[in-house]
């Protein structure tokens, strides 16, 4: 893994409004690809549509990587909301505090973490994440899901210390998705 100089920023839903075109074009470029491209679930339009609700969701944040100034990758999350349907179906999968967590706010939602295809593998991924998780001191529990067949992703997860609660959909167009808990560290 290279060390290369990356310049982050963190962003709250406002401010990130700033940037959004810059974040739908890093969209285009990461999700045009097997088995994204093509579909409606993960089109720009609906992307786009998904990244707008999220800023004014309570606790949002996104971190930008930019490498002489340009955009290489982004993180973004949200407080996950305690009766999020997805997160209600685990039911018992979930660790017996994490929901009174939830419920108090204490859980952070990362809902994307994307690089671009020519700076992967080069610690960019594991940098955004840190960045964000880092900014969540008061919020202990992380949980993410993600496409079950998207390695390397998921692999990454696994390594960086996520274990697998169970299958879940966002919603009756999306892929099954693993949703995954990253206890306190």
């Amino acid at each position: 893994m290279a060390d290369i100089d990356l310049a982050l920023q963190h962003y709250d839903g406002d401010a990130a409004k700033a940037v959004v075109d810059d974040l739908i074009d890093a969209y285009a470029e990461i999700y045009n690809v097997p088995p994204y491209a093509g579909d409606p679930f993960f089109s720009v339009a609906s992307y786009a549509d998904r990244l707008h609700a999220a800023f004014t969701m309570p606790g949002f944040e996104t971190v930008t990587a930019r490498l002489d100034g340009v955009l290489v990758g982004y993180v973004h999350g949200v407080t996950l909301p305690a009766d999020k349907p997805w997160w209600i179906s685990l039911g018992d999968a979930r660790p017996a505090d994490t929901q009174a967590a939830a419920e108090a706010g204490e859980v952070f939602w990362l809902r994307e973490l994307m690089v671009r295809p020519a700076h992967t593998t080069r610690g960019v991924g594991r940098r955004l994440h840190d960045a964000v998780i880092a900014g969540r001191r008061q919020q202990p529990w992380t949980t993410l899901t993600c496409i079950i067949d998207n390695e390397p992703a998921h692999g990454a997860y696994l390594r960086w210390g996520y274990e697998i609660l169970g299958r879940i959909k966002h919603a009756p167009e999306s892929p099954v998705y693993d949703a995954m808990l990253l206890a306190p560290a």
